[in-house]
């Protein structure tokens, strides 16, 4: 990218064009400001229109859902908590956002306006801007992190938080790893006055609060905290630090794209047809939230049960003490029969009394044995509930290990190294793998295929390959073997199922079609 190379943003008063630096808007550190109304989220979505428009992916952090009407000109991934976003996220799926958004040059708007809880939207964001601070200290690629209402994380008045923190981290420290901010808020007065001074390019729309005025009047000057007040919708005051002009009012154009945060009128209401990412991108995302929600339902199932055998085993711990108790008393009673039997029969009595003291104690002894019976069936029981319990508890260690394994792959997204001398295909289908390339038809369904895919034609050269020595294989296995991410491969190998290349098995892998492997055979006898 050249640092000469400028977008189109608006006009100046005397009709000049105003165009800003692509580097300057990527990497910098930016602030726009307006009453509602105004037109400030207007102005950033023109800077998102043309950035993308330039072929340069940002994130959104959308926090009224009002910027889904990028989708209308724009493929980008709509991430939030509604139903009307293309997925479903949490802050757990935080790196593979920013993975998506650095590595695949995927555009993102992160819509929070959907979360029931503030903690999650809150949570989530601090994680998405943690990893996208993180991965760009390797990659250093200009990119822009747009947040909306940002006065919410970093007030002027009252405490930053931890999200606060890490976004004036990326202001202090983002520029020079390429990663630049563009803070929006209406209420300049709320915002921590340090971010607003170290930016080094700001865009004031229209104010009219006194504390707001205020604001403008100490950073550009007293003239402008009246000037301010007068402007109309989309007209802004415009501060760069590169160049000589101090102060440019400025006549932002209308946005292309359909306006999702229009106040809602009358006239009827008719929602544009809007684009998306791949459905491969979107079920990607959706399978590993719904493995991982599987995973924790079965680890809370069997912390249920295992509670409830807890339970039972302290109910038969308490019968076994209660038997214990009524054996020794029922053999204190015995011994005493038999004490006085003992007795009476060394003094005078009837043999009728002594009959009946006999069978006591013969009665006494047949229940102190159905009690110690009783003990030993009890001191078993709960020796197996004991082993049952602990046989839970490692179930559940077992998937608590697997759900932490699973986040690590939701975040993570690392790809195992391949070492083709590891496990060496069969000498019998390398020819295969010849073959299916050697095939023009073939061929040609791949390089289509890769055209509409994120994979280069040499990555769908060495998964045909691949299939042909090994498959059927599943997408996480074979994106291993080709060292590529699961998305990528993934959306290669739903484009050349479609061309017919590939079918997809009954448990989810992918194989070369019946037409494919003939054609490999054939190829491979030729040879």
């Amino acid at each position: 990218m050249s640092d000469q190379r400028e977008v189109l943003v608006g006009e100046t008063a005397d009709g000049t064009e105003l165009t800003l630096p692509v580097i300057e808007l990527l990497t910098g550190r930016g602030f726009a400001t307006g009453k509602s109304g105004s037109g400030k989220s207007n102005t950033a979505s023109v800077i998102a229109e043309e950035l993308l428009e330039a072929g340069f992916p940002l994130l959104i952090v959308d926090t009224d859902g009002e910027y889904y009407g990028l989708k209308e000109e724009y493929e980008m991934l709509h991430a939030g908590a509604d139903e009307e976003c293309d997925v479903q996220i949490g802050p757990e799926h935080a790196e593979q956002m920013a993975t998506l958004a650095l590595e695949e040059n995927v555009p993102i708007i992160l819509d929070v306006s959907g979360y029931l809880e503030d903690d999650a939207a809150d949570e989530l964001l601090r994680e998405v801007a943690r990893q996208l601070f993180v991965k760009e200290k390797k990659l250093k690629k200009p990119f822009l992190l747009v947040v909306e209402e940002v006065h919410e994380y970093i007030p002027e008045g009252g405490g930053v938080g931890e999200t606060g923190n890490m976004l004036i981290k990326i202001g202090k420290r983002g520029r020079k790893h390429g990663l630049g901010i563009l803070g929006i808020s209406q209420r300049p007065a709320d915002v921590k006055k340090d971010f607003i001074t170290q930016a080094n390019w700001l865009v004031w729309h229209r104010l009219t609060w006194d504390n707001d005025t205020k604001v403008v009047g100490r950073i550009i000057d007293t003239e402008y905290k009246e000037r301010v007040s007068e402007l109309d919708d989309g007209q802004a005051f415009v501060q760069t630090d590169w160049t000589e002009t101090d102060v440019r009012k400025v006549q932002f154009r209308r946005k292309r794209t359909f306006d999702a945060g229009a106040t809602p009128g009358l006239e009827e209401f008719e929602r544009p047809d809007l684009k998306s990412v791949s459905d491969t991108l979107v079920g990607d995302l959706q399978a590993i939230s719904e493995r991982e929600q599987r995973e924790e339902n079965r680890v809370a199932e069997l912390e249920d049960e295992l509670e409830k055998r807890e339970q039972r085993i302290a109910t038969l711990e308490d019968e076994l003490e209660s038997a214990r108790d009524i054996s020794t008393a029922a053999q204190q009673l015995a011994d005493a029969v038999a004490g006085v039997e003992t007795t009476q029969t060394q003094l005078p009595g009837n043999d009728e009394e002594r009959r009946r003291l006999h069978e006591e104690v013969v009665e006494l002894e047949s229940k102190l044995e159905d009690r110690e019976e009783r003990i030993e069936e009890l001191t078993e029981r709960v020796a197996d509930r004991t082993d049952e319990r602990d046989r839970l508890r490692e179930e559940v260690q077992r998937l608590r290990e697997r759900v932490a394994e699973l986040e690590d792959e939701s975040r993570e997204l690392s790809y195992a190294e391949f070492d083709d001398e590891s496990d060496p295909a069969p000498a019998d289908r390398d020819g295969d793998a010849d073959g299916v390339l050697a095939n023009d038809s073939v061929a040609d369904s791949l390089e289509r295929a890769c055209d509409g895919s994120l994979c280069s034609l040499e990555t769908g050269e060495r998964v045909l390959e691949t299939l042909a020595r090994e498959g059927p294989l599943a997408t996480e296995a074979l994106a291993t073997r080709v060292d590529r991410s699961t998305i990528a491969v993934q959306s290669l190998v739903s484009e050349l199922r479609t061309r017919s290349v590939l079918e997809r098995t009954a448990d989810g892998a992918y194989t070369l079609e019946d037409g494919g492997r003939a054609t490999a055979v054939d190829a491979s006898a030729d040879d």
